[in-house]
């Protein structure tokens, strides 16, 4: 369904979702009183720990679909856990103008190396490349020899995933001797930091242009780069708020804020979906003659959680995670990088009387891959040294 215009999409959404009625008159409004998106910020932040919660109150979505479940396509699991409606749209998730921007089309054999298993993220680029005509390769993650070969042997002109991972082939097919096999040339990456100095060795030594976007698996496509590259412009579909974190309202012109969401979709009209992650408008006009604001990247978070190899990983998490085990009296997750790829550590800290044991540690490395999908070296550590800090950042940006 297409919206005349964005009181019609209010209207539908406070009529058609029950959650978005309650936080209306929660906030003392009317449908009326949000007549255009310079009137959101009336209406309080949607947190995603908030949606985790409505959701584990009231499941599956907790008031927020505002369809009859059987009319989804597909549902997915995100990390919380969070569940992710797909309505039955062609290119649901609103990929294909992001996409199309970086040059993919008929003709190209894309290669798509996200997961395809309960999370949305491999479905959604999947969807958007065959719209536009692409032959799609549904790699997903790991099997980097056999990824490889499947590059080389299907003549695989553009690649969807994290960049580290395109990094991580690359230096296999280096292994392999068939990098000069590859007719990989055109890049489309996201979910984790871009560093420049891995574009410019991506597009220097391998020949491939690298271009990245931002979204996420409630909202999908919400800004992407041109061939330009100085930021990243706003999608269709979805209204983009910079606001303080703390008191959602908009930031002055130029400043860095939280991204604030609003998803004018009919199937899950989400209203003010506080992302964690921080970014500032770019307002100039850009080279390429697209109008609009673009986004400025994403300049780092404001909530708890952090996002390692694509995935998000909360406190809650941690402390869950930690409480399986009754050898282990505290538990940390300090995510690293190296070689432009995340490492995740978790250091424990043993009840007092238990032995470190390498058994222990695999115990706890196997569990953590279940629960938080990734996986990680584990290190005892003296007492005393896990803090509150449950999840420790220390990457370089």
């Amino acid at each position: 369904m297409s919206f005349l215009s964005f009181q019609d999409f209010i209207r539908y959404a406070y009529e058609q979702a029950p959650a978005v009625r309650e936080r209306f008159a929660r906030a003392g409004l009317k449908p009326e009183d949000v007549s255009s998106p310079a009137d959101l910020p009336k209406l309080p932040l949607l947190r995603k720990t908030e949606l985790g919660e409505r959701q584990q109150a009231e499941l599956p979505f907790g008031g927020f679909l505002a369809t009859p479940v059987s009319g989804l396509r597909r549902i997915f699991v995100s990390p919380g856990p969070i569940y992710d409606p797909q309505g039955r749209e062609e290119d649901y998730w609103r990929w294909g103008e992001a996409l199309a921007a970086a040059g993919f089309g008929p003709g190209d054999i894309v290669q798509v190396t996200f997961s395809y298993h309960l999370t949305p993220a491999g479905f959604m680029f999947d969807e958007a490349l065959q719209k536009l005509g692409c032959v799609v390769v549904p790699a997903g993650v790991g099997n980097t020899e056999l990824q490889v070969k499947v590059m080389r042997d299907l003549g695989v002109t553009g690649y969807v995933g994290v960049p580290s991972f395109l990094y991580s082939l690359l230096k296999k097919a280096e292994e392999m001797n068939l990098v000069g096999e590859l007719k990989l040339r055109r890049a489309w990456v996201t979910a984790e930091y871009l560093a420049p100095e891995l574009r410019e060795l991506l597009q220097s030594k391998y020949g491939i242009e690298v271009f990245q976007g931002y979204g996420t698996a409630d909202v999908g496509c919400v800004a992407y780069e041109c061939p330009v590259k100085q930021g990243m412009h706003l999608a269709q579909g979805v209204v983009v708020e910079i606001v303080d974190p703390e008191t959602g309202q908009p930031v002055g012109e130029g400043e860095a804020g939280e991204v604030v969401l609003t998803l004018m979709d009919a199937t899950y009209p989400l209203l003010r979906l506080a992302t964690g992650d921080l970014s500032a408008f770019i307002n100039e006009p850009c080279p390429c003659g697209r109008p609009g604001k673009r986004l400025a990247g994403v300049l780092g978070r404001t909530a708890a959680g952090v996002k390692v190899r694509g995935l998000f990983l909360y406190p809650h998490q941690v402390k869950a995670l930690a409480q399986e085990f009754p050898e282990i009296k505290a538990l940390r997750a300090v995510v690293t990088q190296r070689d432009f790829k995340d490492e995740l550590t978790l250091e424990a800290e043993l009840v007092e009387g238990v032995e470190p044991t390498e058994e222990l540690a695999e115990r706890l490395a196997a569990r953590a891959k279940e629960v938080l999908r990734l996986r990680s070296q584990v290190v005892f550590v003296p007492p005393g040294t896990v803090g509150e800090e449950l999840v420790c950042d220390r990457r370089s940006r």
